[in-house]
């Protein structure tokens, strides 16, 4: 065993005498950025601003987790206003492999020294200790290091070297001291260790800038990355039954750092809005595809007969030519103290704060958003969650009553119009909503759901169902003649269309209310006959008011109407139909003497066709008769007298048959003036 344990420590020294030999100094020591400043956005990024104190050229150094180094290209901004941006540098998306790419070996031979020299097989090596040597490695075999007892109890390695006295052996894990005699393998060693030192936080890389400048200042470093969206929610606290018009609002943000490093005393900032913001794989190695071509080979050359050429016309001299334009240079915008963009607020823009216990939050209005700055510095630990106040005041607040049918059939919703009378916006959340008694109890009413809600505006914040009111709603339509006219032998006429809408309201015993009715609101249709005034329109559908006196019954009406042009084909038109029109007592003597004369004009055509109608009813009932004669004729004695009178009768019949054929020759004639009399009057008609 104490061979085993030899063998060991020797084994370790000269894996360390290979990491001294082969390591080298790496670059001049880089500075940290210290986070100072974080911006989180509602749209799902976040702000990180970095600081260092620097001097002189400097180098600085920032850690990003892999997931984030795109969105760091992408976006990562210096501000350095005493010196420039040099350049900014970090290892590629697959590093390691990039890097063994162009040596010798791949990674899995630097897992120890034997895989190390098996894949450098030729490599000079020099090796110190009892059996020192000078030469070529030949390979590297392992086998067994047995016990006393036989049992094998380890591995060593057997490594065979070419030297100048031929094939020597020694143990790898007795040699006190192993090195590689060409410089050039050794740099491609170092390499390799260099990399994988530099690549051992799989998720994480190291972004190096620089920064040229002379003498102290700071320098600030920023970039935008996907962060998890902070939330907004609210706490309002309405008054009892009452003519009070104030109610008291809290904002609380809820912020979480998932960012993967602690914020210790950093500017917190919050911005409301809806950014666009992309993202690009821009750490990522892209190659265009080239089209393969054929390589050409010369080969056997036949020149065309030449059979002379025609002279071409000089071309037109060119106009002269015109200086080009110059680009004016773009004007240098002012900069902030940190050295970065100066951002100019406007009149219509101004600071609001919301009064807190203890400090003032500062809300900002912005063109597409709201900031909401922090005045102290926050600490969060990396995955934990923080809640703070951002909003605590008085805001002005109604009480009403939503009838919504498809939330509930025979019950308003329990409403709170609120109005931001405030210079900016409040962003969207939660609302849990408090009820404060006429003792100053309070007591929990119902939740509500806030939309964006820009300065001068309202939202109704809808919390519980209002079971002291009960509606009943039925609708119905109908549909009344307008007007209408002849042209072209077409009957146009407007109809208009209308549909009531009836609520039938009890309101509460001893309270007043007012009632918001949605209503759905038909496309291309008018509102008409509205009781209420100040009707609103929201996602399809109509909001009427209605005051509501307690105690008492109501009945209201919501009233659309449309005018529909319809037309009629006169020519081929049901005659009934016509004769509806031509009562129609909304359109004008003239149209419905047009439509009483062509109901005698159809009527002219219909009697005719019902002579033919006749006549072939006769001739059918004939052709029967006679059938049923020529039957009796088979069984009856020939010029008997019955047979005698059964002939006569078919005689009597085919004169019949020959009138009517001459009647019903006349009836087609008659249907074919007739018509023709309905449709030359109905052509000349508009």
């Amino acid at each position: 065993m104490s061979h085993v344990r030899t063998s060991s420590r020797r084994r370790i020294a000269v894996a360390a005498g290979l990491g001294a030999a082969l390591l080298v100094a790496g670059p001049a020591a880089a500075q940290e950025l210290a986070l100072k400043r974080v911006m989180l956005s509602s749209g799902g990024v976040g702000y990180f601003e970095y600081e260092a104190s620097v001097e002189n050229d400097a180098t600085l150094r920032l850690t990003v987790n892999l997931d984030q180094v795109d969105d760091v290209l992408k976006s990562l901004v210096v501000y350095d206003d005493k010196g420039g941006v040099g350049s900014l540098s970090l290892p590629g998306r697959e590093p390691l492999s990039q890097v063994f790419k162009d040596l010798p070996f791949d990674q899995n031979a630097l897992a120890s020294p034997a895989a190390l020299l098996n894949a450098l097989r030729g490599a000079e090596i020099s090796v110190g200790g009892p059996r020192a040597a000078t030469g070529r490695v030949v390979a590297v075999n392992a086998e067994p290091v047995l016990s006393p007892e036989g049992r094998q109890v380890g591995v060593r390695n057997r490594v065979t070297v070419m030297t100048d006295k031929g094939l020597q052996q020694f143990v790898l894990e007795e040699a006190e001291n192993l090195q590689f005699a060409d410089p050039a393998v050794r740099e491609q060693v170092k390499k390799a260790l260099a990399a994988i030192a530099s690549n051992r936080t799989k998720d994480a890389r190291t972004v190096e800038l620089t920064s040229r400048g002379q003498g102290k200042r700071t320098v600030r470093v920023a970039y935008i990355v996907t962060a998890p969206l902070w939330k907004a929610s609210y706490r309002l606290t309405v008054p009892g039954e009452g003519n009070e018009t104030k109610a008291h609002l809290q904002g609380w943000a809820v912020v979480e750092n998932m960012s993967g490093q602690d914020w210790n005393g950093v500017e917190l900032s919050l911005v409301s809005g809806h950014p666009v913001a992309f993202r690009q794989a821009l750490y990522q190695s892209y190659y265009v595809e080239r089209p393969w071509v054929p390589v050409e080979v010369i080969g056997r050359l036949m020149p065309r007969t030449d059979t002379g050429t025609v002279p071409v016309p000089p071309p037109p001299p060119a106009p002269a030519s015109r200086p080009a334009p110059q680009m004016a240079p773009p004007a240098g915008g002012s900069r902030d103290s940190r050295g970065g963009p100066k951002l100019e607020r406007s009149a219509e823009a101004p600071m609001a704060s919301f009064a807190g216990p203890s400090e003032k939050v500062a809300a900002q209005e912005a063109l597409t958003q709201v900031m909401f700055r922090f005045p102290n510095p926050v600490t969060v630990a990396n995955g934990r969650t923080l809640s703070v106040p951002i909003i605590d005041g008085d805001v002005p607040v109604k009480r009403q009553a939503l009838y919504q049918p498809e939330t509930h059939t025979r019950h308003p919703l329990a409403s709170v119009r609120l109005e931001n009378n405030n210079s900016t916006a409040l962003p969207p959340g939660i609302v849990t909503i408090y009820e404060r008694g006429a003792g100053g109890d309070v007591a929990y009413v119902g939740d509500a759901r806030l939309s964006a809600l820009p300065p001068g505006e309202n939202r109704l914040l809808s919390y519980a169902l209002d079971q002291k009111i009960t509606i009943e709603a039925d609708t119905g339509r109908k549909e009344t003649l307008v007007r209408g006219s002849i042209a072209q032998g077409v009957l146009r006429y407007e109809m208009l269309q209308r549909q009531t809408n009836t609520y039938r309201v009890k309101a509460p015993a001893r309270e007043s209310r007012q009632l918001l009715v949605e209503t759905p609101r038909l496309a291309g249709w008018k509102l008409v006959n509205v009781e209420g005034k100040d009707v609103g329109q929201i996602e399809g559908k109509y909001r009427v008011p209605f005051e509501l006196k307690g105690g008492e019954s109501h009945t209201f009406e919501v009233v659309q109407e449309q005018t529909v042009l319809e037309q009629l084909e006169l020519v081929d038109a049901d005659p009934e139909r016509i004769a509806y029109f031509a009562r129609a007592k909304e359109f004008d003597q003239k149209t419905r003497d047009q439509l009483t004369r062509i109901i005698q004009l159809q009527n002219a055509v219909t009697q005719a066709q019902g002579r033919i109608e006749q006549a072939d009813a006769q001739r059918t009932r004939i052709t029967q008769e006679q059938q049923r004669i020529r039957e009796n004729l088979r069984s009856v004695p020939t010029n008997s007298d019955l047979h005698r009178r059964y002939l006569a009768t078919l005689d009597r019949q085919e004169n019949e048959l020959e009138t009517l054929a001459r009647q019903r020759a006349d009836a087609e004639k008659a249907v074919d003036v007739a018509r023709a009399a309905l449709e030359a009057y109905i052509k000349s008609l508009g």
